[in-house]
């Protein structure tokens, strides 16, 4: 199967794929952790205009395409995080729900990694994980991420623990 699969920068052509699978893995992912009007909100902004902005303000976007077609995603720079020493973030990392399991959300971690290395050598890493998304967590410890901080996160009337993993030093 990884003979069809490609990481590559996302492109234009990619948005309106960029928007559904935001929607169908947030959906998937926080369906019952975030309070449904706010999920809701939070997946209408994110349409195949939203992308097409963040591409020219030229947030890094990586796509994992598998036969031909885009079924993850990951946003990534430099890390938002002041308190860490880790230089580079994963901001988002999603991968389509009929996709996930087979491996393919850890092959595309592994590209941003590679590619944030090389951006930012010997820096490290970091990603922000709800708390409450064990599956997420579970994903990033089986990854070699350490749990580092913690922080929270405000969504409509509720706030939400935020679980922050690192991947500290040479990320190659």
């Amino acid at each position: 199967m990884t003979d069809h699969v490609d990481v590559r920068p996302a492109t234009q052509s990619d948005c309106h794929d960029l928007a559904e699978i935001h929607a169908l893995a947030w959906y998937g992912a926080y369906q019952g952790l975030l309070q449904g009007v706010e999920l809701q909100r939070l997946v209408a902004r994110r349409t195949a205009d939203w992308w097409q902005g963040a591409l020219h303000r030229g947030v890094n976007i990586t796509v994992l395409e598998v036969l031909g077609k885009p079924a993850g995603y990951a946003t990534f720079g430099t890390s938002r995080l002041s308190a860490l020493p880790e230089g580079g973030e994963i901001y988002e990392l999603y991968i389509r729900p009929d996709h996930q399991g087979l491996g393919f959300g850890r092959q595309l971690f592994l590209a941003v990694r590679k590619d944030l290395a090389a951006r930012q050598p010997h820096n490290g890493l970091a990603v922000q994980v709800l708390s409450e998304n064990q599956p997420a967590r579970n994903f990033y410890r089986a990854l070699g991420g350490k749990l580092a901080a913690s922080s929270s996160y405000r969504s409509g009337d509720t706030t939400h623990d935020l679980s922050i993993y690192a991947w500290p030093g040479d990320t190659r």
